[in-house]
């Protein structure tokens, strides 16, 4: 592994999103036996569990897909303690009226935009990295 990065200049700058192929879809669990579908993520809220699930598997399940969603990876080792990151990403896509839905693993932060707007996305991220590598 890299070298853990804690600074909002540093995080974003080395941020380098990569449009993964495919498309998602947040899912709520219900009494549904979720186990066999393998969801990239899952987390245990109060009024249920919620699923992220790859597009085909969720509609193969009987899942609602109609609000399919792109992932894009950041790919520099951020802390988990680190400030800045989220709210960066985040105001730049809301400026640009995208959509997005924040997910922090231990390695990596994960943006999810609406699928039809993630070439856009990728754009304005590429942007906000190069500014925040310029002198």
């Amino acid at each position: 592994m890299s070298q853990v990065i804690r600074g909002a200049r540093e995080m974003v700058a080395g941020m380098t999103p990569d449009l993964k192929p495919g498309a998602y879809v947040f899912c709520a669990a219900g009494d549904r036996d979720w186990a066999g579908l393998a969801p990239l993520a899952m987390f245990r809220e109060a009024d249920g569990v919620s699923l992220i699930l790859e597009r085909e598997a969720a509609q193969a399940a009987g899942f609602p897909v109609e609000a399919p969603m792109a992932l894009i990876t950041l790919n520099v080792y951020s802390a988990l303690d680190g400030v800045g990151l989220t709210a960066a990403v985040a105001t730049a896509l809301a400026e640009a009226g995208i959509a997005c839905n924040m997910v922090a693993a231990l390695n990596h932060d994960h943006v999810f935009v609406p699928a039809g707007r993630a070439d856009d996305a990728v754009e304005i991220l590429r942007q906000l990295q190069a500014a925040a590598t310029a002198p």
